[in-house]
């Protein structure tokens, strides 16, 4: 088995090539930096072909939906002249579910038209059934690789939920335990099937969610006369936000802010087997979003086309709790029953909508499907088998891994920011670890700015501070 392990790890690369049609070695620009836009564009599909082929399939055209119940409330919580018009992206009007069918869409047309017989992707559940849809259309066979259980073999309901929606569109699941192994189980199956690897983070799945964030635009161009003041994603891995935002340029909207927002899970770690059932939410929180945006290379592919720093104007935090109430509020109140994993984002619009003027139009980028698993009655009900408290208090009483704690009233909803610099920060410490500032060339600096958002004068001020660290 070492034997095999060892052997699989030495050829990943190769695997990783042959799986999805592609050498990223051709925008490499040295050590450090490569060429984005240009990987960006290896996509075989022009935007148009995008559209047409997520038609096809039965994807995008979702409804925006003004959620005029929710913003009469925030109304009555807010200053006077304030209180944003709250809009949702209805995504769980696709075909499984969620607006990962669009990062599916490409991955699995692209494999039927290359002629594998087959697509794998390792997920923790969503995209896992997003794939498993559209292979389904297709006529491929799919394989669905999702970690599932503790050492203990206990599964978490969200996520048991999910691996029944991926066999219920006729794939493979392969369920693991936390741990190292999910990378190798993906390399040993591409090479034994010789399938297509759906990654989520290739250029072809970020580019299919580009479309999302173009719709946003045309829409509220079309309906109310202007782009979006601000939309809110749901940042996890970061393609999500990224799609979004490169949609929105796309259009045009280049003065409309792009918020990523996340549960707070902070001291939980994602690869601990004793933390592993001590969350609620299988994605949308901190324990991926903040180590994706300041190492967004740690993926199976050499290079992540989601690149969340490059795009979010702002990243706010919010609690466990705060989800579960927006999630029964959602169904009470505007008769919307979605999952709370895709209600993070509609959580977060309602702090921030307080404190944006009455005019101004504020979109939620998306929804979700729930079901049995993902309820919140399910989740909570196992939070609380596992040894966690759960409470009516004020938010900031919650405690990731020990205490749950949901609002006694909607004013108490709110959300924290994160120090944007203090995550560009930590990328440019992680990009530079091994390497010597001095030798930085202006190729090297020009990619960083990019990356960061910062000014050649704000990067070189990092850049003066980290290198007197070092002394």
């Amino acid at each position: 088995m070492n034997t095999n392990f060892t052997s699989i790890m030495n050829e990943k690369h190769e695997i990783m090539k042959q799986s999805l049609g592609l050498d990223y070695s051709q925008f490499e620009q040295g050590e450090i930096g490569f060429d984005y836009e240009k990987m960006m564009a290896s996509s075989p599909y022009s935007f148009e072909e995008v559209q047409m082929i997520q038609q096809q399939q039965k994807i995008g055209d979702t409804p925006l939906v003004e959620l005029k119940n929710f913003t009469k409330i925030i109304r009555e919580h807010a200053e006077p002249g304030y209180g944003a018009r709250i809009f949702v992206k209805d995504e769980a009007c696709n075909p499984s579910g969620s607006y990962k069918d669009r990062r599916a869409s490409l991955a699995v047309h692209h494999a039927k038209v290359n002629g594998y017989k087959g697509v794998i992707c390792a997920t923790s559940g969503n995209y896992g059934a997003a794939v498993a849809s559209q292979a389904a259309m297709q006529g491929l066979h799919a394989i669905i690789l999702q970690e599932v259980f503790d050492s203990k073999l206990i599964g978490q309901p969200e996520i048991l939920e999910k691996s029944r929606a991926c066999m219920s569109y006729g794939a493979e699941v392969i369920q693991l335990t936390v741990g190292p192994e999910l990378f190798y189980t993906l390399l040993a199956q591409l090479k034994e099937t010789g399938y297509f690897n759906a990654s989520l983070y290739s250029p072809l799945s970020v580019a299919g969610v580009e479309t999302l964030g173009y719709e946003i635009a045309s829409e509220c161009k079309e309906k109310l006369g202007r782009f979006p003041d601000a939309v809110i994603a749901t940042n996890a891995g970061g393609g999500n936000l990224t799609g979004t935002a490169r949609g929105l340029l796309r259009a045009g909207a280049n003065q409309t802010k792009v918020i990523a927002a996340s549960v707070d899970l902070k001291g939980l770690h994602m690869a601990s087997d004793q933390a592993f059932n001590r969350k609620s939410f299988t994605t949308g929180h901190t324990g991926f979003g903040i180590p994706f945006a300041t190492n967004p290379d740690r993926v199976d592919v050499p290079r992540n086309s989601a690149r969340p720093l490059r795009y979010m104007d702002r990243y706010v935090l919010v609690t466990q709790g705060e989800v579960f109430y927006v999630t029964e509020a959602l169904a009470q109140i505007e008769g919307l029953e979605r999952g709370p994993a895709g209600n993070i984002s509609l959580t977060a619009a309602f702090s921030l909508a307080k404190e944006m003027p009455s005019n101004q139009i504020l979109v939620v980028q998306e929804t979700e499907y729930t079901g049995a698993g993902k309820h919140p009655t399910a989740q909570l009900t196992f939070a609380k088998e596992n040894g966690i408290e759960i409470k009516r208090g004020h938010p900031s009483e919650n405690v990731p891994g020990e205490k749950i704690v949901i609002p006694r009233f909607v004013n108490e909803i709110s959300c924290k920011d994160i120090d944007l610099n203090q995550l560009r920060k930590s990328y440019l410490k992680n990009k530079l670890k091994d390497i010597s500032i001095d030798e930085l060339t202006g190729d090297d600096k020009k990619y960083f700015c990019e990356e960061t958002k910062w000014s050649i004068d704000q990067l070189e001020e990092e850049l003066h501070v980290l290198s007197s660290n070092r002394v």
